[in-house]
Formats: C-alpha cells, structure tokens, sequence
C-alpha cells in the first residue's frame, strides 16, 4: 500500500481538468522512495517506505526519534 511510514501521507483524490474545463477523477500519489537506514541504536540497517518528506524528517530529527513519533502518532488513531 502507498502509505509513508513516518509521515502517514497516502493518496489523495483530485480531478484532471481538461482545457475545456471538463473534470474527471484521478489519484494524487505521495512520493515514496524504498530507503535503506543506518540504526546505531541497533546496529542494523532498517528498510523504510518514506516519503522525500520523510526522510527529511529523518534527517533532520534523527531515526530513533523519528520512528518513536510515527509509532505514537499511529496508536492515536
């Protein structure tokens, strides 16, 4: 499933919207790269589905940090 494992984007609904202004529907993907992380914790490599957002979260916050965040975001719901 198209589903970013940091951030949560998914798919989203839009229209293609034709000269003559007719609208039909179409999928809006998020951009997900397969993207292979270096743990230090662990000392292993985790393989992740993120978005290019995500892995500037990543890099920006840390993975550690980042995986504890999605994990707490995703018992919310």
């Amino acid at each position: 499933m198209k589903v970013c494992e940091i951030t949560g984007k998914t798919a989203v609904v839009g229209n293609n919207v034709s000269h003559s202004n007719r609208k039909t529907k179409r999928k809006f993907s998020p951009n997900l790269k397969t993207k292979r992380f270096w743990s230090e914790e662990e000392g292993r490599w985790i393989t992740l589905k993120v978005s290019t957002s995500g892995i500037k979260t990543i890099n920006k916050k840390g993975l550690a940090v980042a995986l504890k965040e999605a994990a707490a975001a995703q018992k919310v719901y």
